[in-house]
């Protein structure tokens, strides 16, 4: 590895962060993140007494929770409450030095008129490259590359789901041990395909996600869709461009009952699977990775420890030619003041406002707003509002400039660090950033979440390490040590990065894939079901 791996030089959690002093288990401590914060938050695993002490004089005034905050100073009623040296809320009523600065005392502020933002106008300098890193990834006939070699069988309806689950198990159990270079098969069943308004504008989401699901890099190109024969979603539409076999219809006359089905279900599959067979790892550049970022079950260490450490990893990526997407528009709408001025151009920086204004509109149909997140686990873990969550929740795009913008299920055509508009939901969010070509994920949580997806290996980041010490065996990475003193944001990154390579390279199974703990795919349909 390069040289310059082993540097990282840097505070021991973000710029203007402070802690209070000492390691030891049983020593009050505290981080406040910015000199202009008026609170800061606990950083001892079971909280932190009224009348505790903290070494800069100030005195608890009663029992503050882990990861909640704590005023700094006495805050009127009216007055900002300030995180991260942003206002992340106005009190409703005084709070006073010492006391716990908990949910139901903090009014959720307006949002940033996306009308009054400024374009790239602090577009950063580009990094300098890093050069040398490599992992054993599969290439692709279209230049691609994946980190695994799956056999992903796409479906046109919901109707079929339940004959390729059938179908999948046999082709687990009879034939994938005739082709040992195949990593797994995989249904892409959805509750999509028929009972929807197929013509209806918004209806491109869910079909564009679809079609481009089909073709991730971790599928090598072999595409087959099971359908039923009287759906509105016609199969065809999710096969590629001049790709005119791959289709199994399940209405199709010669088919003599559920056995001949199951048949020709399989006789497709074995002939793409002598295909995947013949693949084999080669060494690939790191440029040829597309890594997706994800959060959740967030807390207030999110911004704190996991996501700086992706954000600084994410950096590392970018340096190296790679692929980065950051996700969850209701995580990002609040600190979108952020993320303008850094798109590389003003039309990148016009994308990301259209797909905020779009997200907008959406919430209002509903007749819900953005204050419907943060979740309740979310607040357990001190998040009082959604502009304390998305400025966390941005940290993990690093520093490099924006080049690109992707609509829900658009396939990433740059390199670079893109935003991938998706919904904040686990699920949803995952199987976007998979339609858009993601071939890796790292998730960071405070809360816990026990997610995984068979598609593409996730790599699980704790922000806390009592987090990670209770759950040994689901999380991959403890990012906790950042907040303890022990491990820098540059340390943890560089560790993160290095995993990355030996997770996308095969040579290490994150926990969810030594589990095989994987969620369902979750399409984002905003189109109407008739």
């Amino acid at each position: 590895m390069p040289a310059d791996a082993k540097t990282s030089p840097g505070t021991k959690t973000s710029p203007g962060t402070k802690t209070s002093p000492g390691l030891a288990g049983d020593l009050p401590r505290t981080i406040r993140l910015h000199p202009d914060d008026n609170v800061a938050i606990v950083v001892n695993a079971f909280g932190l007494p009224a009348g505790t002490a903290l070494p800069d004089g100030l005195t608890l005034r009663e029992f503050v929770p882990q990861g909640h905050k704590v005023a700094l100073a006495d805050i009127p009623e009216g007055a900002p409450v300030r995180r991260y040296g942003e206002v992340i809320g106005t009190a409703l009523r005084d709070i006073s030095r010492g006391a716990w600065v908990e949910e139901s005392r903090v009014r959720t502020p307006p949002a940033p008129a996306l009308d009054a933002l400024a374009l790239a106008t602090r577009v950063p300098a580009p990094l300098p490259p890093l050069d040398g890193y490599t992992f054993e990834g599969y290439r692709n006939p279209d230049g691609s590359v994946g980190t695994r070699n799956i056999l992903a069988i796409s479906t046109s309806v919901q109707c079929v789901a339940g004959t390729l689950d059938v179908a999948v198990r046999r082709i687990r159990e009879e034939l994938l041990p005739r082709y040992p270079n195949v990593d797994d098969v995989v249904g892409l069943t959805h509750a999509y395909g028929c009972g929807v308004a197929i013509n209806a504008p918004e209806a491109v989401i869910p079909i564009r996600t679809l079609q481009s699901l089909a073709q991730n890099p971790n599928f090598g190109g072999e595409v087959m869709v099971v359908g039923l024969g009287c759906e509105k979603l016609v199969s065809e539409r999710l096969l590629p461009d001049g790709q005119g076999e791959g289709v199994v219809r399940l209405q199709d006359e010669r088919h003599q009952g559920f056995g001949m089905m199951l048949e020709s279900i399989m006789a497709m599959a074995r002939a793409r699977l002598e295909v995947l067979n013949r693949r084999r790892r080669e060494t690939c550049p790191a440029s040829d990775l597309v890594v997706g970022l994800q959060c959740g079950g967030s807390d207030a260490f999110s911004g704190v420890t996991a996501n700086p450490a992706l954000g600084y990893c994410a950096d590392l990526l970018v340096r190296c030619g790679a692929t980065v997407m950051f996700s969850e528009v209701t995580e990002v709408r609040d600190a979108i003041h952020l993320l303008t001025p850094r798109a590389e151009t003003e039309e990148v920086a016009r994308a990301l406002i259209r797909e905020m204004a779009w997200y907008d509109a959406y919430l209002a149909r509903g007749q819900a707003d953005r204050s419907a997140n943060p979740s309740p686990g979310n607040k357990k873990g001190g998040l009082n509002t959604i502009v304390e969550k998305a400025l966390g929740s941005v940290a993990k795009s690093g520093t490099s400039a924006i080049r690109g913008v992707l609509a829900p299920g658009e396939r990433v055509r740059r390199k670079g660090l893109i935003f991938a508009a998706t919904p904040a939901s686990d699920f949803v969010c995952g199987t976007l950033q998979l339609a858009s070509g993601m071939t890796l994920q790292v998730f960071s949580t405070g809360r816990g979440t026990p997610y995984g997806l068979a598609e593409a290996p996730v790599i699980k980041v704790a922000t806390r390490t009592e987090l990670a010490e209770r759950w040994a065996d689901l999380i991959d990475l403890d990012a906790g040590r950042i907040a303890t003193g022990e491990a820098t944001i540059e340390e943890m990154g560089w560790e993160l990065f290095r995993l990355i390579l030996d997770v996308a390279s095969g040579r290490t199974k994150p926990w969810s894939d030594r589990w095989g703990l994987y969620n369902d795919l979750t399409l984002f349909n905003p189109a109407p079901v008739t």
